[in-house]
């Protein structure tokens, strides 16, 4: 067994395991414990992440079946199926826990429902404690009548650092791309970890440019209690920034109470359609939001032109964003949303890219900043309204 379990070692630590997913990990390891003699019929890894909206991902493997993968929601109801369950006992305490179900009087756990009607007799659950973050946890269970022996404990043993050290740069690698996938948008993320981030580092690029605001935002949150003006916010950017996502756009940046966005496509009528189509979507959602906030008004401005988008900044603090004419443009006509009363506005290239019908001419408008007043274009209304 000391050589097969060598082996493993080696897989751990070669570069088939590092390029593997979740699945492919704990199905390769899974199937590599088993040809070493060890009966592990049920293998699960307790993998804590550090997402906004993901407590942890639950992965397991038995032989014959395929690989489960279980995202567990920060919702989670922790005094049902975690509290009293030994995977927390083992994260809390950082010391490995080995079960015997088949011994009376052994203290009864609350086993998550990834164990349950499995006939396991014991279950090997150990700590996998990284250098810094939250702690995960592996479980090697068992249905062979004696459970473990000696011998097969040891093995399971050695290789647990070498699958701690594998899931622990695995969290690190999923950590940096989360935390720059939430605050900077997927395109940025990848550009970040691509090494494109130097300062005054650009590059200019055609899209529909989008600007979402939150009209009357200063009036309201001078009335409203700040938990109250956050639980607002959060409204509106989940029903604003689902509508963007849903249609493939890039958010570059919130600010404040607005979200500004971008929509790249190979061809330009099908960006101006992506950015239509987020926006249409983003007042259908406010449109229905909780009466117990009241009513959620915005004002979007829509504009297809060029753009320079990159890191600017200072020192060590940097941020991407976009500059440029045509942003500035799309800027001031969210303004003229207000002056108009009209929640969706675009410009006449955008309109005449698009060709929609729905798109009525509102004349031209001065904005300030430009010499020229702009052509602009609002959504028809329904017959018989105002």
């Amino acid at each position: 067994m000391r050589a097969v379990i060598l082996e493993v070692l080696e897989w751990l630590a070669g570069d088939e395991c590092q390029d593997s997913d979740d699945a492919n990990l704990i199905a390769g390891l899974g199937r590599r414990l088993r040809s070493a003699g060890l009966p592990v019929d049920r293998l699960a890894f307790h993998l804590r992440t550090l997402h906004p909206e993901i407590l942890g991902r639950t992965v397991l493997w038995s032989p014959n079946e395929p690989v489960q993968i279980m995202d567990r929601e920060n919702g989670l109801d922790l005094t049902t199926n975690f509290v009293g369950s030994p995977v927390r006992h083992v994260m809390q305490t950082l010391e490995p826990l080995s079960i015997r179900t088949d011994i009376p009087g052994t203290r009864r756990w609350t086993y998550l429902d990834v164990d349950n009607d499995r006939e396991l007799i014991e279950l090997m659950i150990v700590p996998l404690v990284n250098v810094d973050g939250p702690v995960s946890a592996a479980a090697f269970c068992t249905k062979q009548s004696d459970g473990f022996t000696c011998e097969e404990r040891e093995a399971i043993e050695r290789i647990v650092p070498a699958l701690r050290s594998v899931c622990e740069l695995r969290t690190l690698r999923k950590f940096d791309l989360t935390v720059l996938d939430t605050y900077t948008g997927r395109a940025t993320a990848q550009r970040a970890l691509a090494g494109q981030m130097r300062r005054g580092q650009v590059e200019s690029l055609e899209a529909a440019l989008m600007i979402c605001d939150f009209r009357g935002f200063t009036e309201v949150t001078n009335r409203l209690p700040s938990g109250k003006i956050l639980e607002l916010l959060d409204s509106y950017f989940d029903r604003v920034v689902s509508a963007i996502a849903e249609s493939g756009g890039e958010i570059v940046k919130l600010m404040g109470d607005a979200v500004l966005a971008f929509f790249q496509h190979d061809i330009a009528v099908e960006s101006c359609r992506a950015a239509m189509q987020a926006a249409q979507a983003a007042l259908g959602n406010l449109g229905r939001s909780p009466a117990s906030l009241g009513p959620i008004n915005a004002g979007i401005a829509l504009h297809y032109g060029e753009m320079s988008y990159g890191s600017i900044g200072a020192g060590r603090r940097l941020e991407f964003t976009v500059i440029g004419p045509d942003v500035n443009l799309i800027s001031r006509i969210q303004t003229v949303c207000a002056t108009t009363g009209e929640s969706l506005l675009a410009s006449q290239r955008f309109a005449e890219l698009l060709k929609a019908d729905d798109l009525v001419s509102l004349g031209r408008h001065a904005v300030s900043g430009f010499q020229e007043p702009v052509h602009l274009y609002a959504q028809a209304r329904p017959r018989g309204q105002a």
